[in-house]
């Protein structure tokens, strides 16, 4: 692992070096290659530990302040490894999901056709067409919209056309 410390307003002795270095021994057992940048600093009474680690990609941050600079550098170093723990916990979960997501799709021995798969649930509510339009306007994703219109107190729907810059309406016969 690349060590980089940097003192700010603070003399980096070589007990300081030493200490850090050590103590990135724990964050170095997860990585095969990462890079480690240390700034120590003074303000006021408070000494100022900040470590930021770099690896695979990911960027790792942490900042802690104590009247002694050794606690503040602990602390870092705790909440570093804590990040890591759960982003490492996180990607691997979503690994095992998608590998097992696989695993059930290659198992499935037919096609299923002509079912309801999903239903979703939704509170209807009255407005005109208008607010209809611009309500759908603000969700790109969404392709139609049901609503109660306020003009006629009846259902309706109303839905992006192919041409993706105009809207239909429908509207019950009776």
């Amino acid at each position: 692992m690349k060590i980089k410390i940097t003192g700010k307003e603070l003399k980096v002795t070589d007990a300081i070096n030493d200490y850090v270095e050590r103590k990135m021994e724990r964050i170095e057992k997860y990585f095969e290659n990462a890079e480690a940048d240390v700034t120590i600093r003074t303000e006021r009474n408070a000494q100022i530990a900040e470590i930021k680690v770099s690896a695979n990609g990911d960027m790792y941050r942490a900042v802690t302040e104590d009247k002694d600079l050794y606690a503040s550098i602990d602390k870092d170093i705790d909440i570093l490894e804590g990040q890591i723990r759960k982003a490492k916990t996180k990607k691997e979960r979503m690994l095992k999901d998608s590998t097992l997501k696989v695993l059930e799709v290659q198992q499935a021995p037919h096609e299923v056709e002509n079912e309801i798969l999903k239903t979703e649930y939704y509170e209807i509510k009255p407005m005109t067409p208008e607010d209809a339009k611009l309500k759908l306007q603000e969700r790109p994703t969404q392709m139609f919209l049901t609503f109660v219109n306020v003009e006629t107190g009846k259902t309706n729907v109303i839905h992006k056309l192919k041409d993706g810059k105009n809207y239909g309406l429908i509207e019950p016969e009776a």
